[in-house]
């Protein structure tokens, strides 16, 4: 997966500026991709020359004027045709794991207090998580299709950063009966 194609994603759903996409991948896309502004703004300027994207200009008072992005028929298609293709799994590149991994050279607390660390980092991002969450109700089914997929794959988020926050659980009480 590229940042073209999740630019287009979120396009398909609905328009936004460059600032609306990088709320959005600070929020509920940040539990599948990161990206920066500069990262952002560069790819919208891409997806344009393509003619994959169109702006729509919106004068602002006293700011300069805004853009509002809109996937065209020709990105819906190399977006349609995206996801038709096979996947596969990004591989894993974790620091921790491998700290864990070579754990038994150090005392056990040298681990265990960057286990409590991360263990934090990941329940504060379970925690924003779960406030979205809260947003969609208790009936998805009375939700748009595109708010349902959204939703989807904010499930998968929380189930990652409770995976983490399980894991470290896990870990550390290891930890405490190997010391």
């Amino acid at each position: 997966m590229a940042l073209p194609h999740t630019i287009l994603a979120a396009l398909s759903i609905s328009d936004h500026s460059g600032y609306d996409l990088l709320k959005r991948f600070a929020d509920s896309n940040g539990c599948f991709w990161r990206a920066t502004q500069q990262q952002i703004y560069r790819e919208l300027a891409k997806l344009e020359s393509q003619g994959l994207i169109t702006p729509e200009i919106i004068p602002q008072a006293g700011k300069p004027d805004k853009k509002l992005y809109t996937i065209t028929a020709t990105g819906r298609q190399l977006l349609q045709s995206w996801i038709a293709e096979p996947s596969t799994p990004t591989p894993v590149r974790e620091d921790l794991l491998v700290k864990v991994l070579a754990s038994h050279l150090v005392e056990p607390q040298i681990v265990m207090d960057e286990l409590q660390r991360r263990q934090a980092l990941h329940q504060t991002q379970l925690d924003i998580y779960l406030e979205i969450q809260e947003k969609y109700g208790s009936d998805l089914g009375k939700l748009p299709l595109e708010e349902q997929c959204r939703y989807m794959t904010l499930r998968r988020g929380i189930r990652y950063e409770q995976s983490w926050v399980e894991w470290c659980d896990e870990v550390m009480d290891w930890l405490k009966k190997k010391a």
